[in-house]
């Protein structure tokens, strides 16, 4: 067995257009039923502020699959540390013995995930786009903004966080970082008013996204609801997306905005979703004209974690990285 550290896969493995296509390919073959993926096991900690998910998924031909651990403690900011962690373990498809761990402590989850979030843009925003909205400030609103940096050019970002200071250092890292104007904005509305594209970062539990601050043109990318109890946007933004696509729709149904937007009745035509998978396959055409309203809702899918492990498992070897660990399981096999 290798065992992959943070540091090294941190080293080897970026966030860049390889890693968006691997996960785009690999939401391609979600829809074309060559993934076996698993419901979400998830462990609630309420009273510590915490949850932690199991993700898996096999895709077929490939030797190995990931079951990757997630986990999301989000007072860990007051410790000064940050809210999400885990790691992934990947198992040989043929004897089921695990061949790797990757001690990323969360860091693929954060690549894949901004991984996700470029591929809706590129599929769903307007090719020329002005401001870029981030609600939150924590680090998957800077990959979010990294990655959508590779497949958009924008001019502008507008930043907010319940914690102004958050924000502050949030905008003041970006701006360094990708060399565009990042203001920090005095209200959820104000992003939105004035933005082209949104993207949601947040574990909110109630609505913080209203709808009658939809305007002509704007992609939300809603991707902080991953549980049943969170909720970013209201359920009538669904309803009125001219587009409505999902990473995956049985999935978004149980965790996702769609869930909340199910159970209000805003939305009871299964026929106005979309799956990721269905544009990143070309089944399915993404944005249409410049003035539709368009929505993605991430929830997280089993298939990026194995994608993207497989993707640090191949860079890892190539530079011949990895700690040997013996596999008492495999020397006997031998």
């Amino acid at each position: 067995m290798l065992i992959f550290s943070e540091n090294d896969l941190k080293t080897n493995v970026t966030l860049n257009e390889t890693a968006i296509q691997v996960v785009e390919d690999g939401f391609a073959k979600l829809v074309k039923n060559e993934v076996v993926m698993p419901p979400v096991m998830r462990i609630d900690v309420h009273d510590r502020k915490g949850e932690v998910d199991v993700k898996s998924a096999y895709i077929k031909g490939e030797a190995m699959f990931a079951i990757k651990v997630s986990s999301g403690f989000f007072d860990n900011y007051k410790l000064g540390l940050p809210s999400g962690n885990g790691l992934m373990m990947l198992i040989s498809t043929e004897t089921g013995i695990p061949e790797a761990i990757l001690l990323d402590n969360g860091y693929l989850t954060e690549v894949r995930t901004a991984a996700a979030g470029a591929i809706a843009a590129k599929y769903l925003a307007n090719e020329k786009i002005g401001t870029v909205g981030i609600i939150g400030a924590g680090s998957q609103a800077r990959f979010q903004l990294r990655a959508l940096a590779l497949v958009r050019n924008f001019k502008k970002v507008l930043v907010y966080a319940r914690s102004e200071n958050r924000a502050v250092k949030c905008a003041e890292e970006m701006k360094a970082e990708l060399g565009v104007e990042v203001q920090v904005a005095d209200t959820v509305e104000q992003v939105f008013r004035e933005s082209d594209l949104v993207v949601t970062t947040t574990p909110a539990k109630e609505p913080v996204i209203k709808v009658e601050w939809l305007h002509p043109g704007l992609h939300i990318t809603a991707m902080g609801s991953d549980a049943e109890h969170k909720q970013e946007l209201e359920p009538e933004i669904l309803a009125n997306a001219d587009k409505l696509v999902c990473d995956s729709t049985a999935q978004c149904a149980v965790i996702g905005e769609l869930h909340h937007a199910l159970d209000s009745g805003s939305v009871t035509d299964a026929s106005v979703i979309t799956e990721l998978g269905e544009l990143t396959s070309q089944k399915v055409r993404g944005r249409s004209h410049k003035e539709q309203i368009t929505v993605c809702d991430l929830t997280g899918t089993g298939v990026q974690d194995t994608a993207i492990a497989l993707y640090a498992y191949n860079e890892m070897i190539k530079q011949g990285l990895g700690l040997q660990a013996e596999n008492q399981t495999a020397l006997q096999k031998n």
